[in-house]
C-alpha cells in the first residue's frame, strides 16, 4: 500500500495492514491512560525527572543526559504495563550504578505521591463540576464507546494504573456504564496483565482472532493483541493539545503490530464503518 491509498478515504485514519479482517469484532478492549482518559496527561514528565534523581544519587552515575536518554527509553518501552514495572527496572538500574536500590513500591508511592501533586487540580475540578468529562478524555472516545455499546460489542476496560485509581477516575468520566469489566494493577502485580485480560475473553467466549479488537497508545495492549490475532488500533494521541498525530507514539504503536493508526476518535464513525464493514 503507497502512501497515496495509505489512509481511510477522506479521513487520518493510517491504515498499516490492508489485510486485517474486519467485520466479525464482537469484543473491544481499551487501555485507559492515554486512550480514553487525559487525566494522567504528562505523567511521564514526572516519572522520568524523579528516576533521574534516584540515579544521578548512586555512586557511578553517567551524565544527566545520558541519564535521562536511559530512563526515557525503558519508561516508554514498559509504557502500558502496570506501573510497577518501571519502578523494578529503576532498580536494576540503581544496582548497576552501585547503588542500594529501595523497594520498587516504595518508589512507586514517590512518583504517585508527585503525580497526585500534578493532577489533583483536574481531579477537584471533576468534582466540582468546573470541568466535564468531555474536556478531560481523548476527542471521540465516549461516541465510540457509544457506537460499540449500539452494535452489542461487549467491551473491556484494562490499565497499568493502580486498579483503585482506575476505578475512581472511570467514574468520574462517566465511562463504567459502557464496560462490561474495568481492569488495573494489583500490589501483587503477578496477578494481573493485559495479556491475562485478553487470553480470558478468549477463553471465556471460544472467540476467533477477528472477533476481538484493542484500542490503546502503549507497546504492551498492541503486542498482546496481535499476539493472539486480533485487531489492534493504535491511538497515537497527541494528549498535551488533543490534536492530531504523536508521531512518537505511531512510530511505537507500528513497531508494536498496530493494524491502524488514529491520532483520536473524532472520525469514529469512518472508522466503525471500517471496521464492520458498513456502507
Amino acid at each position: 500500500m503507497n502512501s497515496s491509498n495509505r489512509f481511510y478515504p477522506n479521513s487520518q485514519i493510517e491504515i498499516i495492514n490492508p489485510r486485517i479482517e474486519c467485520g466479525k469484532i464482537q469484543y473491544a478492549l481499551f487501555d485507559f491512560d492515554g486512550t480514553i482518559s487525559l487525566i494522567r496527561e504528562g505523567w511521564q514528565s514526572v516519572m522520568i525527572p524523579m528516576m533521574v534523581e534516584v540515579l544521578m544519587k548512586t555512586p557511578n552515575p553517567e551524565s544527566v543526559e545520558e541519564i535521562h536518554t536511559i530512563v526515557t527509553e525503558f519508561v516508554d518501552r514498559l509504557t502500558g504495563k502496570q506501573t510497577i514495572y518501571q519502578m523494578i527496572q529503576l532498580t536494576k538500574e540503581v544496582e548497576k550504578r552501585g547503588g542500594r536500590p529501595s523497594d520498587p513500591l516504595n518508589y512507586k508511592r514517590i512518583y504517585h505521591d508527585r503525580l497526585m501533586n500534578h493532577i489533583q487540580k483536574r481531579i477537584d475540578n471533576l468534582e466540582t463540576k468546573n470541568i466535564m468529562p468531555i474536556d478531560m478524555v481523548v476527542p471521540g472516545s465516549l461516541d465510540m464507546l457509544e457506537s460499540l455499546r449500539g452494535r452489542g460489542v461487549t467491551c473491556y476496560l484494562a490499565s497499568g494504573t493502580d486498579e483503585a485509581f482506575v476505578l475512581e477516575e472511570a467514574q468520574m468520566l462517566g465511562i463504567p456504564k459502557y464496560f462490561k469489566g474495568i481492569y488495573g494493577a494489583l500490589d501483587n502485580y503477578k496477578c494481573f496483565s493485559k495479556k491475562m485480560i485478553i487470553n480470558r475473553i478468549f477463553e471465556e467466549n471460544y472467540l476467533n482472532g477477528n472477533e476481538l479488537i484493542a484500542f490503546g497508545d502503549g507497546f504492551v495492549e498492541i503486542e498482546d493483541t496481535k499476539h493472539v490475532g486480533g485487531i489492534a488500533v493504535g491511538v497515537a494521541c497527541n494528549e498535551a493539545t488533543r490534536l492530531g498525530v504523536d508521531e512518537w507514539k505511531r512510530s511505537r504503536l507500528i513497531s508494536a503490530g498496530a493494524d491502524v493508526i488514529i491520532p483520536d476518535f473524532r472520525e469514529q464513525r469512518k472508522l466503525v464503518k471500517l471496521l464492520f464493514v458498513e456502507n
